[in-house]
């Protein structure tokens, strides 16, 4: 019987096929292309979703318990008198400004790379292959952000479900970095910013502190969207595609016919319509339109059946996991790829404003694909290591709770 661990890595390999074969579907040029086997095996994507499937296996591998140990050791300081009130925020720096670092390279001279008016890639310097190769900075944050979030609420366990001393010194944290990252991505910085909250709340803060910041964070996402002017079209364009459907509304309304073109059963692999020169960005954020149209809706309803399986397990591999550090991070994963799949589906079924966030494991990408599957890696390492977790001797020893007494020798 297979463990849950074995079948998230299922599941991320059944996705990253689907991406496979519809990213060169959608890439498809003229009429008389076709999607053969050799055209996939020797394609771009292919190669991402071999390094994907390499970054799942040797994150499979790595000794997280031990990480676990180190990283998630509270500070047993914070409740002592006399303690700073926003101590929280001292050992956050580093990463603060790690991250802001790394985002700020988007605008650097020479390796910062412009796609579409959007400043949000940088050129890896590998000689021979010019700008073939690219990184998504964000992409790199959002998911270090869960380990980060997860760090902190380990180490202010004491104190997390105070407003000053455990709230607000994540949240800030938080709300900084995604407040960068939403300068040039809307979505993401969203989205980094709601797993943080989730991890937060899941690590002992007070559901009734959050709902104190609800209107700053409702100001800060009108703020962001009126002094874009592309955002506030967007809107408009959700609200009524058809009020400009050559302009604005152009986008949402070919997928949305995509979606409905496809029926039930599909036009039939590589038979779409959509992808020859109507529907923009057909193999990225909006590829789900292209499998709703040559796959129908039996194939929809397979890749949103994979995406709830791998979500489903992971949650259960959350649930029994014992130690407060990988359980927050495990949730963070889960809580980040679920979201970012809700948004991507709302945004291609017209339920949502039109927004550059990709479906995961699916949409075309190189550091996306490789860096989500190396996130849901040490997931199933986090399942690997649990029943050998409680294993007196084993090289991963079982962590011992704070305050308990020492088990007896043997």
């Amino acid at each position: 019987m297979l463990r849950p661990g074995q079948v998230v890595a299922l599941c991320v390999i059944a996705l990253l096929t689907v991406g496979v074969v519809m990213v060169n579907s959608a890439g498809m040029t003229v009429l008389a292309e076709g999607v053969s086997p050799r055209a996939l095996l020797l394609s771009r994507s292919t190669i991402y979703m071999a390094l994907a499937v390499a970054a799942m296996l040797v994150a499979s591998r790595l000794p997280v318990r031990r990480l676990a140990a180190y990283f998630g050791e509270p500070d047993h300081g914070l409740t002592r008198p006399g303690a700073p009130l926003f101590s929280g925020l001292s050992f956050l720096v580093s990463p603060l400004v790690l991250f802001v670092v790394l985002l700020a390279l988007v605008y650097a001279p020479v390796i910062g790379k412009e796609v579409n008016g959007a400043h949000r890639w940088i050129r890896l310097p590998i000689p021979g292959l010019g700008d073939a190769l690219s990184v998504q900075p964000s992409e790199i944050v959002k998911w270090a952000m869960i380990g980060a979030v997860a760090w902190y609420c380990c180490r202010r366990a004491a104190v997390l479900h105070q407003f000053w001393r455990g709230l607000v010194p994540g949240l800030v944290f938080a709300g900084v970095v995604s407040c960068f990252i939403v300068i040039a991505d809307l979505g993401t910085g969203a989205l980094v910013l709601a797993s943080s909250c989730v991890i937060l709340l899941a690590a002992g803060a007070r559901f009734w502190h959050f709902a104190t910041f609800v209107p700053l964070g409702l100001a800060g996402l009108a703020i962001a969207i009126v002094n874009s002017p592309y955002r506030v079209q967007r809107v408009l364009a959700f609200k009524n595609p058809y009020a400009d459907p050559e302009g604005s509304g152009y986008h949402m309304i070919q997928s949305m016919s995509a979606v409905a073109g496809g029926e039930v059963f599909g036009r039939g692999l590589g038979h779409g319509q959509q992808k020859f020169g109507y529907l923009p960005e057909d193999e990225t954020d909006f590829l789900f339109a292209i499998v709703c149209e040559e796959l129908g809706v039996a194939g929809a309803a397979a890749v949103i059946g994979v995406l709830l399986l791998l979500i489903w397990t992971g949650l259960g591999i959350v649930k029994r996991e014992r130690d407060s550090f990988l359980r927050l991070m495990g949730l963070g994963i889960i809580a980040t790829l679920g979201i970012q799949a809700i948004i991507n589906l709302a945004v291609v079924t017209g339920m949502a404003p039109t927004k550059g966030i990709a479906l995961p494991l699916v949409s075309r990408g190189g550091s996306g694909w490789i860096l989500t599957a190396f996130s849901l890696g040490l997931l199933w390492a986090i399942d690997r290591t649990q029943s050998r977790s409680l294993l007196v001797g084993d090289d991963e020893p079982a962590l011992e709770t704070p305050g308990a007494p020492p088990a007896p020798a043997a």
